[in-house]
């Protein structure tokens, strides 16, 4: 079977004397065995890229997530030292690449920060430490230097009824490995609410009306993916629709020709 190609975003990093354009192997491994697709990864240029010609060549995005946060001056919050560390240079690639292919019908899968800049990008805002919010659950990762210990699937969320992951998981609850620190404030105009935690926190959006899979997930799917069933279910989905868009690109060209 091909393997399509899907676009996953870059974080900025500084190793060894080299900047470097990188993702974690975790998103990778999940993209190539879960969603049976070819990761490609994107460098965080900004407008420098042509996110148009990108989104033709490619069958699907995914924006993992990352240590850093959607800088504030994006939504109007408090950049201060706290709420960071930033990666502006990957804000500037992925806001509008998530705008550019939910516009083009391209599917699109959100991960934790990933979910934060969808939410940006389309128009909504961040809390930060929401830990600290009255009646707020604790989000954040237990401290620890065992990742296994770190991601442990322990939280329960709710799945709307007749939501799009209501197709994937079914309506009800599910168990996840929620770690975060940052939540969804007031909500893009463009997204309906998927899941919610027991506290009311947002764990999941998709698109209104979208014309693919566009969906965002504020837990970690990737690290579970290949021994957990509710992490691998996502990651299914989502390569489902990256090759249902990539047949139709294909058909679409043969009856042109």
């Amino acid at each position: 079977m091909q393997q399509p190609l899907v676009a996953i975003s870059t974080d900025v990093r500084q190793f060894d004397n080299y900047t470097w354009h990188a993702a974690p192997q975790q998103y990778l491994e999940a993209a190539l065995s879960g969603a049976g697709v070819f990761p490609v990864l994107v460098p965080s240029f900004g407008d420098r890229l042509d996110f148009d010609e990108l989104l033709s060549c490619v069958d699907g995005v995914m924006v993992t997530g990352s240590k850093s946060n959607v800088h504030p001056s994006l939504y109007g919050g408090d950049a201060s030292e706290a709420n960071g560390p930033y990666d502006p240079a990957r804000d500037a690639t992925t806001l509008p690449l998530i705008r550019r292919a939910i516009e083009r019908g391209v599917p699109l899968l959100a991960i934790c920060r990933g979910i934060q800049e969808m939410n940006v990008a389309l128009g909504g805002t961040l809390g930060t430490e929401i830990q600290e919010r009255e009646g707020s659950l604790d989000h954040r990762a237990p401290v620890s230097d065992n990742q296994d210990e770190r991601f442990a699937i322990h939280q329960t969320i709710s799945i709307k009824p007749d939501s799009c992951l209501a197709g994937v998981f079914g309506a009800g609850e599910i168990k996840v490995n929620s770690l975060h620190r940052q939540g969804i404030d007031r909500l893009g105009p463009k997204l309906q609410v998927e899941a919610v935690a027991a506290d009311g926190t947002v764990e999941a959006v998709s698109v209104r009306d979208a014309r693919a899979f566009a969906v965002g997930v504020q837990w970690h799917p990737e690290y579970w993916v290949k021994s957990d069933d509710t992490s691998a279910k996502i990651f299914r989905a989502f390569g489902d629709a990256v090759r249902l868009h990539a047949a139709a690109k294909a058909g679409a060209r043969a009856a042109a020709e």
